[in-house]
């Protein structure tokens, strides 16, 4: 092994495994209980913690949303609940096929396949809405049972893996093999990770910014990662971020827009989401923002473009907002508001196309580590 490669704990490594193992053991026991309910002629019925904005707190010790203490009960026997409990119980169903066969689907083809089996969903939000309470009742994220959103970002850099997948088991590949970089789709975000001379994650708000790092060898300059979040990165990005963090040991550096919805896409991977206050598994609170910030745009002077009415409502939105009451979390949204301005991060190349390589990351990445 190459000094200074880092290998991942072989406990991490069998976590993808366990976990699926799990998600198979718990809706086995879902359809032994309705099972058991019917056979002795008691109508089946769920309880699943309620995501209603009143039951969603902020755990400062996680530094995260979360679900408190309230549920909801869906019984057979009520005819209001009857629908969404076959919506539901249909969904575990269908799930267990996925697992057991080593299956992946989008939530687009769960809308269309629940036709198949006749089961009536009037859209698919109404479907999407489904699979968030299987996530709920069993604690595990959508992408813990095969079901993807179509989106997806990238990743490039020195990184080993091998699939865990069926019928690529044990196939390696390393991550700097393609210049374009690596779609985190299902059997990327569920491989092992082998070995790596990385040192860091750079997670990127936009596609040409995460090629632009690419081509002026950032991640051999920085022994960086490169991962192309594509905006608010999917949730199985922000999953193989977290791997990367817990089972690398990477510490995990943010660079999006300079703009609220920039420090909004930062936020989410550090601290999650209030839609997704279910699961606890999508956060890396280490994770440091190193930019675009509002003072950059002043102190860069970087081109930009006026804040809309709801860029700034945004803004004051995010003052109240418990996870950014931090200074620099503060400062920074203050700023915005006094400025009415906003940036790209694109707008460096008013510098030429290497100085946000050359000059802005390296001074951002000493400020951050000095912190």
């Amino acid at each position: 092994m190459v000094r200074g490669m880092k290998k991942s704990k072989s406990k991490d490594r069998e976590s993808t495994k366990i976990r699926k193992e799990r998600v198979k053991e718990l809706l086995t026991s879902l359809g032994i209980k309705i099972y058991n309910d019917l056979d002795n002629q008691i109508f089946p019925e769920l309880e699943i913690p309620s995501r209603s904005v009143s039951n969603i707190v902020y755990d400062k010790r996680l530094k995260q949303y979360i679900l408190g203490d309230a549920i909801i009960k869906r019984s057979s026997s009520n005819m209001r609940h009857l629908r969404s409990f076959t919506q539901l119980v249909w969904l575990a169903f269908f799930v267990n096929k996925l697992v057991n066969e080593g299956k992946t689907s989008t939530l687009r083809d769960i809308y269309y396949s629940s036709q198949a089996f006749n089961m009536d969903f009037e859209d698919q939000p109404e479907s999407d809405h489904i699979i968030t309470d299987l996530e709920a009742l069993i604690s595990f994220a959508r992408e813990d049972f095969n079901i993807y959103p179509e989106e997806r970002s990238s990743i490039f850099g020195d990184l080993t893996i091998e699939y865990t997948v069926r019928g690529y088991e044990g196939r390696r590949l390393n991550l700097a093999d393609h210049p374009d970089g690596y779609l985190i789709g299902p059997s990327l975000s569920s491989a092992e990770f082998i070995e790596t001379s990385a040192e860091m994650v750079l997670a990127v708000e936009k596609g040409g910014i995460f090629t632009r790092f690419v081509e002026e060898n950032v991640h051999k300059k920085f022994k960086a990662l490169i991962v192309d979040t594509a905006g608010q990165p999917p949730r199985a990005t922000r999953y193989l971020l977290k791997r990367l963090h817990d089972e690398l040991s990477l510490d995990v550096y943010i660079l999006a827009d300079g703009d609220v919805y920039g420090e909004h896409i930062a936020m989410v991977i550090k601290s999650g989401s209030a839609n997704a206050a279910h699961l606890r598994e999508l956060t890396v609170s280490d994770a440091k923002w190193i930019g675009v910030w509002a003072s950059d745009i002043q102190k860069y002077k970087l081109p930009t473009d006026p804040m809309t009415e709801a860029d700034i409502k945004r803004c004051y939105e995010l003052k109240n907002d418990p996870r950014y009451q931090l200074d620099i979390w503060q400062k920074e949204l203050d700023l915005f508001i006094k400025m009415k301005r906003k940036s790209e991060l694109e707008a460096f190349a008013k510098y030429g196309l290497t100085k946000i390589t050359d000059d802005y990351l390296p001074e951002k990445l000493k400020i951050a580590n000095s912190l």
